[in-house]
């Protein structure tokens, strides 16, 4: 829902054109002018400060006809209006969001039009139709020109010889745009412009492909720095993997796009960000997101999971087989009980996932009186599903399992953002929300604030998560990782990262093991991700005997909010380290990571009201960088003028908790 606080009259676009052909927009702070120019060819740039950082790059659509709505455009009517809005945002990184802003809407004379806005936090722009009848869209062209020498951060698919058709996992490269390699790159991904550093996204997709990008595509786009946008085709031709009886891309069309009628295109945000702690609480993504279609949001329940399939359903010291059964589930749900957990997930095998038959759970699960015994105990079941597999048989498989008592889906193995795939999340979206369950998208694209508009979808994977650990390599160098996504990937939405490992690694001892996993890094590093990522959703990632080993640390996490009432960054640099505070009431939860550096912060809380807190820190033990599992818990009392040095291990972390007294 948005609440319009003021609105100034639509106006004539008088005074701000450059010229005859260019119109421009700033932001309410002044600090930022986009342009538009409309002399033979539709471009856009922008300048921060004085200080151009998108160079004049070329946009449009191209429709089946030829007609390319960038090429020789005429420009029918423009008009300038200013907004603020304050947007209710459930289960995100804060309540509610207030933003402003100024926008321009150029209607061109042949159906199409433009809509321009300037945000204090960045730039943004849609192309919209009002043609009539069916519209074939080849492609939506985008040459975006950031000059030479620019310093990016790309993740490119992991599939390039089918770039399409993968997870959306992968790390950030680390590149110069003129030097990157010419695979494709999914968003977000962030350029250094020198005075600010540019974070390319997109929001409210509807029907549409994502974005994404490719660097290098000729001499002259290496020259001038310039990453062209691509798009999934439009599917002509699906079948099916033997496996999981999930559905692929068999063949594909000429073009990206259908519709019919009217209809608004996807926003393309450039996030601009003087600091690196600014980066990840922007909130362009959410706030250009359509607003919330379902209503009440009361039956929602944010909250933390103990899951399965990460730790391999070990269990040990039990006098039963733990597996997919009855007897493991009760376990974990028992542990859930016992530590305040509100869900347990059961993740693939519950049924038979190679027949891909959902409404047909396998006996050993017994899952209406797993089900009921859940509930004498205040635990809710979510259950794992491939995508297509659901969609094939939507409306029945949400009313049966919500009749059951089921409350919620993640849901797996979408692997493409072509416009089927995301019309597809939407009619998924669209039923569970019918019958009040919940979602966690897994195996699927980036965030494009579909959680506004159904924000039963609690959380996305499509980051290099935990569950990496079990088979990825030590140069994929996650303590780098967990340092670099939350100010990239973190701006489009929430992150299922699965934490909570209790097998922690050193730089020097970690490996992948696929049966009992071990994360990089130290044990309050994983303890921190709970504070730095948005995860209204979120695993307990490891098993619960495991967990009953250390009871000290586990109460401590198991402790910690998932929904707050404010997020802020202090202090942080992007690929080195991150601190994060967040509020919840009169309290405060503080977070912090870094690298294989070892480091030492000192902590500043002027952002506390007046009075005493206790502060209970959960930091990295002395010999941490020897035994990755070593820590420690102690207490003090601080106040807002309050310091702290805090020394962070190599791959090390530390959470606090700061108590109203």
């Amino acid at each position: 829902m948005v609440k319009k606080l003021f609105f100034i009259a639509t106006l004539l676009y008088i005074g701000a054109t450059a010229s005859a052909e260019s119109y421009q927009v700033k932001s309410p702070d002044g600090k930022i002018v986009a342009e538009l120019n409309t002399d033979k060819t539709l471009s856009l740039s922008f300048k921060y400060n004085g200080s151009k950082l998108l160079q004049e790059s070329s946009i449009g659509v191209v429709l089946s006809g030829g007609m390319d709505m960038g090429r020789n455009p005429k420009v029918a009517s423009r008009k300038i209006s200013n907004h603020r809005e304050n947007i209710q945002a459930s289960f995100y990184r804060q309540p509610s969001i207030e933003t402003s802003y100024q926008e321009l809407n150029l209607k061109l004379k042949n159906g199409f039009g433009i809509i321009l806005r300037a945000y204090d936090e960045g730039v943004a722009y849609r192309f919209y139709t009002q043609r009539k009848g069916k519209t074939i869209i080849l492609n939506e062209t985008a040459a975006y020109q950031f000059g030479k020498d620019r310093k990016a951060w790309l993740p490119y698919t992991t599939t390039p010889e089918k770039p399409f058709a993968m997870a959306f996992q992968n790390i950030y490269h680390e590149t110069q745009l003129d030097t990157a390699k010419q695979d494709l790159a999914f968003l977000p991904a962030t350029i250094d412009c020198g005075k600010a550093k540019v974070t390319i996204l997109e929001s409210d997709l509807q029907s549409y492909p994502g974005m994404w990008l490719k660097a290098n595509s000729s001499k002259e786009d290496q020259e001038k720095g310039i990453l062209r946008a691509a798009f999934a085709p439009y599917p002509k031709e699906m079948a099916y993997y033997p496996w999981r009886h999930m559905s692929h891309v068999k063949s594909t069309c000429d073009y990206i796009a259908t519709s019919t009628g009217k209809r608004n295109y996807p926003w393309r945000i450039f996030a601009i960000t003087e600091h690196d702690t600014q980066m990840p609480t922007n909130n362009l993504v959410y706030a250009l997101a359509a607003p919330n279609k379902i209503g009440d949001t009361s039956w929602i329940k944010p909250g933390k999971v103990a899951w399965d399939w990460w730790n391999d359903w070990n269990l040990k010291g039990v006098d039963f087989k733990a597996g997919i059964n009855f007897e493991t589930y009760k376990y974990y749900i028992d542990f859930a009980h016992n530590h305040g957990l509100e869900y347990i997930v059961l993740d693939e095998g519950w049924y038979n996932s190679k027949e891909g038959s959902i409404l047909k759970p396998i006996d050993d699960i017994q899952l209406p009186k797993l089900i009921e015994y859940g509930k004498s105990k205040g635990v809710d079941i979510v259950l794992w599903a491939v995508f297509n597999v659901m969609d094939e048989n939507l409306e029945t498989i949400c009313k049966t399992y919500a009749d059951m008592g089921i409350k919620g889906f993640k849901v797996d193995f979408m692997d493409r953002d072509d416009q089927t795939a995301i019309e597809m999340v939407e009619r998924l979206a669209a039923c569970t929300a019918k019958h009040h369950l919940i979602l966690d998208l897994h195996g699927i694209y980036k965030p494009h604030g579909l959680n506004r508009t159904y924000p039963n979808i609690l959380n996305y994977e499509s980051v290099f998560g935990m569950e990496e650990c079990r088979w990825t390599e030590a140069k994929n160098d996650m303590p780098l990782y967990d340092v670099t996504f939350p100010y990239i990937r973190m701006m489009a939405g929430q992150v299922d990262f699965t934490p909570g490992a209790m097998r922690n690694g050193t730089r020097d001892n970690w490996k992948a093991i696929y049966t009992k996993p071990i994360s990089m890094g130290t044990r309050c590093h994983q303890a921190a991700c709970y504070i730095v990522q948005d995860s209204p959703f979120t695993m307990l990632a490891d098993t619960p005997t495991n967990y009953e080993a250390d009871e000290p640390y586990t109460r401590y996490i198991a402790s910690l909010p998932v929904v707050f009432d404010k997020t802020i960054v202090p202090q942080g640099e992007i690929g080195k380290y991150i601190v994060t505070a967040r509020k919840k009431g009169n309290d405060w939860y503080v977070g912090g990571q870094s690298n294989w550096d070892e480091r030492t912060l000192t902590l500043k809380f002027d952002f506390l009201q007046n009075g005493d807190y206790e502060a209970i820190v959960l930091k990295d033990g002395i010999n941490a960088n020897h035994d990755a599992e070593d820590y420690k818990i102690e207490n003090s009392i601080i106040n807002q003028k309050s310091e702290m040095k805090i020394h962070l291990a190599s791959g090390g972390g530390f959470v606090i908790k700061v108590i109203k007294k």
